[in-house]
This record gives structure tokens, sequence and C-alpha cells, in this order.
């Protein structure tokens, strides 16, 4: 079986443990990815979101053919829960199914497809997509905790060591 991972974000760069077989290609489907998802760590993160506009995303072809294993990997790269029932997307025997990402595999010779699936997700409510003044916020928020942990550290660092200097 061959199987295809399609990726975006930081899947891209940080592959992790993620079997893949080759370099990421350019000629992937279009997919509506959206800079949607507040991470578990805080990060603004892509995700799919149903009222973005389809860009092109990337694909890989996995060294494994085995697509529970594909599955297990994709999870433990975006630390995705083993009790949670979604977050990776499967498509499977694509000369059965209609739409243009089985057209893709079907061309791309691609008997399955996986992707992370995780849905957009703001202030902690999983499926709430948040608009550009919300990510703003959210980042202005985030450059602001920052700013303070680097006061408070410095502060701690010049009181122990006040021969040093600290620069931010």
């Amino acid at each position: 079986m061959k199987i295809a991972c399609l990726g975006w974000g930081s899947l891209i760069w940080k592959p992790g443990n993620l079997p893949i077989a080759a370099e990421w290609q350019t000629d992937g489907p279009q997919l509506p990815i959206e800079f949607s998802r507040i991470g578990d760590g805080g990060e603004v993160a892509t995700a799919l979101c149903i009222n973005a506009v389809p860009v092109p995303v990337l694909w890989a072809p996995l060294s494994t053919t085995d697509l529970t294993e594909a599955c297990r990997a994709l999870r433990e790269r975006e630390a995705i829960p083993d009790e949670r029932c979604d977050g990776v997307g499967i498509l499977l025997n694509p000369q059965q199914a209609p739409g243009a990402l089985a057209t893709w595999a079907i061309n791309h010779g691609v008997d399955a497809v996986i992707w992370t699936a995780l849905p957009p997700r703001f202030q902690h409510v999983e499926g709430r997509i948040p608009g550009c003044d919300d990510v703003l916020a959210h980042l202005s928020a985030c450059r602001a905790k920052r700013q303070r942990m680097l006061t408070t550290i410095s502060g701690a660092f010049r009181h122990s060591s006040p021969h040093l200097t600290v620069r931010h």
C-alpha cells in the first residue's frame, strides 16, 4: 500500500519521527488551511478551516505500507492522545471515493492519504474559529506575557549577579 501524508505548517520543517520516504512534494491538493488553532503551548497554528481559501499543501510518501503505523506516527508527531477519536484524517481506496482529494490520490498512484485533522480552536473551545482580531489580541497577550517573564528573570539575575548585563 502506498501511503501519502499531506503536510503544512511545522510538520514540513519538523516532521519528527514521521516515516517520510522522500522530500516533501509541492504538487499536493488544495485545502482550506488557516492560522485558526491555538495550540496547547499557546502558539498560533495552521489547521483545516472550512471558511479558509484553499491553498496548495505539500505531501510526502511514507516509508511504511501499514496504515495503522502511519496514523500512529502522525498522532505521535502531533501529540494527539490515543483516546481522542479525531485528529488524523484518512482517505482509503480513492478509486471508490468521490471528490478532488480522491482524484489527486489516483493521479499520484496513492492508495491511502493521511493528514492532521485537528479542528480550529480558540479560548480552549474546539471548533471555534478565531477571527483576525482574536489572533492579533492573542499574539499581543503572548508578547506582553513574554516581556513580563523577561523582566522578572532579568531582575532576579541582576540581583544574584549584579556584575553581569542582561540583554533582551
